[in-house]
């Protein structure tokens, strides 16, 4: 098992000196470009994914990258959103789902989640996903998941503002733990019709 502390010494006494501008910067500027929502699976690094350097994703990861439909009450993934959308300014939104996804093939296979209530209460918001889903297949149902939570995230007044005014896309991905391939699925862009 990887040490964190280990981990922790080798950040501070070699990476961060040799970004110390980079941090200097992100210190006191946070204009991420991309909000990225992501598996919360170990395997899918948005950062490693897309090659980017700090600052520039605002990333949510969830089991599954479900984004639930906007709804009353608040939580922290519409918070987030809001947040990324109005606050942060992002012009591009990235669901991304992965093979092998442990939420999806509970789903497609049928899994007694009696165990895990929360989990299944929680994979709920996958429901649409299900129902659009000719072929349960894992594979299918990953594909058709990131196509519902792209429908679902247009349900947030934040981004319903944003594509109405054509400052914001909205993107689905489905990345090939084995291979390292990002498909694009879906619509290749929500935006105002």
């Amino acid at each position: 098992m990887h040490d964190l502390a280990t981990g922790v010494r080798h950040f501070r006494d070699t990476v961060f000196p040799a970004q110390a501008e980079l941090f200097t910067r992100l210190a006191t500027t946070h204009r991420p470009d991309t909000l990225f929502i992501g598996c919360s699976d170990a395997r899918v690094v948005p950062e490693l994914i897309t090659s980017s350097r700090p600052g520039e994703l605002f990333v949510i990861r969830t089991a599954g990258n479900l984004v639930p439909a906007h709804g009353p009450g608040t939580d922290g993934v519409a918070a987030s959103i809001e947040y990324a959308v109005t606050v942060l300014g992002v012009g591009r939104i990235v669901v991304c789902g992965h093979s092998g996804c442990g939420a999806m093939t509970a789903l497609a296979e049928g899994h007694d989640l009696s165990s895990v209530p929360a989990v299944a209460a929680w994979l709920r918001h996958a429901d649409a996903a299900a129902a659009r889903c000719e072929d349960l297949s894992t594979d299918a149902l990953i594909e058709a998941n990131v196509t519902a939570q792209q429908a679902n995230l247009a349900t947030h007044p934040a981004v319903a503002r944003a594509l109405a005014a054509g400052t914001v896309t909205v993107e689905g991905w489905v990345f090939d733990i084995g291979s390292g391939a990002v498909t694009i699925v879906g619509a290749d862009r929500l935006a105002a019709a």
